[in-house]
């Protein structure tokens, strides 16, 4: 039976005595026990006890406070989980990743410790994580299976840390990141012109002071959502190869705030000036030995045109006088034939 909260206060289209009894005052309906509304209560019925009645508090009670136990169960040592689905293991001086995490954790930070190894066994579990903060600690190396069933990951920081090198699968699985920093990486060397083909979600790229001398184009073009793009503190090569790279970041729409940390020792230029050097140094006008190159190439194949006109020329001749000949002699074998016959 549903009792509404107007009729329990004398008040709406119909009070509480309409739906039951009459005769019975509204007042008196703190003492009214749950029977009279009803119906009679049968012989069996009898009044529940004070303890039982505690006893059933305490089990709501404690069933309503009492945390999932896919938070709880299996919080690892020296980290902190809470109602938020927030891990907390930064500043613990953990060299391995940390065990028994919750499977409901979306948010995991392990930052500033000296984990040297993401094993994607155990984080590939976490099926439901959207924020993965590795800073500051010693990984070397990223696999390709590292992020296999991170698909809802959107942040991941890979900065100060020790890569060599980004492969072409590496972040291939997540097709939700936002942002991804890979900052301060000082062997970071080569990002695989794939390294960001399926991320067609990302909009912030940060791979500042690594060790980057050239970076593809082919990794950002594939990128249609970018909207930040860092490139500072690199030692980029100022040559022909970076051109691609120098043009696109001025034609980009994206507000890439980038610019070349190393220019020959000087004072990084900034990115338009260098793309229009460099489109004048390797896109310069033909130079004296260009000319004498094509002149010997011009003349090289005049003689040969000549020489090989010559030689059909006298082919041509010697086979018409051989014709020439070889009909006069038909001509007067068929004469000299001619007379024997007639003798």
């Amino acid at each position: 039976m549903v009792l509404r909260y107007q009729a329990v206060n004398g008040r709406g289209p119909a009070s509480i005595q309409d739906l039951v009894q009459p005769d019975i005052p509204t007042s008196d309906l703190s003492a009214l026990h749950i029977s009279t509304l009803c119906c009679p209560a049968p012989k069996w019925w009898k009044e529940p006890s004070a303890q039982s009645l505690r006893l059933l508090f305490l089990f709501v009670f404690v069933m309503g406070v009492t945390p999932s136990p896919a938070l709880t169960a299996g919080c690892p040592d020296r980290c902190v989980c809470d109602d938020q689905l927030v891990v907390q293991c930064a500043g613990q001086e953990l060299t391995v990743f940390p065990n028994d995490l919750p499977l409901a954790t979306r948010q995991l930070i392990i930052s500033n410790n000296r984990i040297g190894d993401l094993p994607a066994l155990q984080l590939n579990y976490l099926s439901d994580l959207v924020y993965l903060d590795c800073s500051n600690n010693s990984l070397t190396e990223i696999s390709e299976s590292t992020f296999g069933n991170l698909r809802k990951l959107a942040y991941l920081d890979l900065s100060f840390n020790t890569l060599l090198q980004v492969e072409d699968r590496t972040f291939g699985p997540l097709a939700s990141l936002v942002m991804l920093r890979l900052t301060d990486n000082p062997g970071l060397g080569e990002v695989h012109p794939d390294a960001f083909s399926e991320n067609a979600a990302l909009q912030v790229l940060d791979v500042s002071r690594n060790n980057l001398t050239a970076l593809n184009i082919s990794s950002l073009i594939a990128l249609p959502a970018l909207r930040s793009l860092g490139l500072s503190g690199n030692p980029w090569s100022c040559d022909c190869d970076t051109e691609d790279l120098c043009l696109w970041v001025i034609s980009s729409t994206s507000h890439a705030m980038s610019s070349l940390a190393e220019h020959r020792g000087k004072h990084p230029p900034r990115m338009a000036e260098v793309g229009m050097q460099l489109r004048a140094d390797c896109h310069q006008g033909l130079g004296y030995w260009d000319y004498l190159f094509f002149i010997a190439i011009g003349f090289v194949i005049f003689s040969a045109g000549t020489v090989s006109a010559w030689v059909m020329g006298v082919l041509m001749v010697l086979y018409e006088r051989y014709s020439k000949r070889k009909s006069e002699d038909n001509k007067d074998e068929y004469a000299f034939t001619s007379g024997q016959d007639d003798l």
